[in-house]
């Protein structure tokens, strides 16, 4: 698969927004750093050049809403040695994932003038769901960063060096005093992974829970401190329904909440 000695890499697109394939062009000068090291073959969002798998590596961007995207994303998999998903989309649904909850037939009857041109599955799901993922990559959208460090641990053989701990973590790093128990301000940041590098409480507001749920998550204790602070039991569900509602862990905190 390798051209010139260099792994090749291939960058997909599902249904998402473009917004971590543009962390990926965001890296700038460390992107042409690692451009040296490997040969980007498919990059729709960069280049027009197109050459075709097999892919040493590929990147995934997007949740699987239509049929079409379940259809591509086996495809993808068989042209890929190792494949990554990469973002809130791919790894867990994204915000379309609400629509799980949902009549998807009656949100296409309000939105589109001619619903009977929309062919679309009746929930969006997560990559790996679908086929076998290596690895994945949280975020909305991800940490350039972590995105480099991944390709870097790839091209060397070893395992990628990304956080698995809670967004408390970066708060305290950082010094930044917690908004719940200093403000009483809702927070995620207890149940959320570490990558954004707690942006959010450092700016005086509650962690959104952009990265997922973190490593053995205790949902069940947050939403419990959530009720103690004032907060009602359609804003636990709230809170739990959004980047990565979808996610088992997030999942679950907001249908038994929805269940009480």
């Amino acid at each position: 698969m390798k051209s010139n000695g260099r792994p090749k890499i291939a960058v997909f697109k599902l249904a998402s927004c473009d917004g971590c394939q543009l962390s990926l062009l965001d890296a700038e000068d460390d992107l042409l750093a690692v451009a040296g090291a490997v040969e980007i073959a498919y990059f729709p969002e960069a280049t027009s050049t197109m050459l075709r798998g097999p892919y040493d590596i590929g990147f995934v961007e997007g949740s699987v809403t239509t049929h079409h995207d379940a259809e591509r994303i086996h495809q993808i998999r068989r042209q890929c040695h190792t494949l990554i998903t990469i973002g809130a989309c791919a790894t867990s649904g994204g915000i379309q994932a609400l629509r799980n909850w949902a009549d998807s037939g009656e949100m296409v009857a309000h939105v589109y003038a001619s619903p009977g041109h929309i062919s679309t599955l009746k929930m969006s799901t997560p990559v790996a769901e679908h086929v076998p993922v290596d690895f994945e990559l949280r975020g909305c959208p991800i940490n350039k960063e972590q995105l480099l460090e991944c390709i870097s641990a790839l091209l060397a053989g070893r395992k990628p060096n990304i956080p698995t701990y809670s967004v408390c973590l970066e708060c305290k790093r950082r010094d930044t005093v917690c908004v719940m128990v200093a403000r009483g301000v809702p927070c995620l940041g207890p149940v959320t992974c570490a990558g954004c590098g707690a942006i959010c409480p450092a700016m005086g507001r509650g962690c959104y829970g952009c990265f997922g749920p973190m490593e053995t998550p205790n949902t069940a204790a947050l939403a419990a401190q959530y009720k103690t602070m004032g907060q009602s039991r359609e804003e636990v569900i709230h809170a739990f329904r959004s980047y990565n509602a979808w996610s088992w862990q997030f999942r679950k905190a907001g249908e038994e909440a929805e269940h009480e």
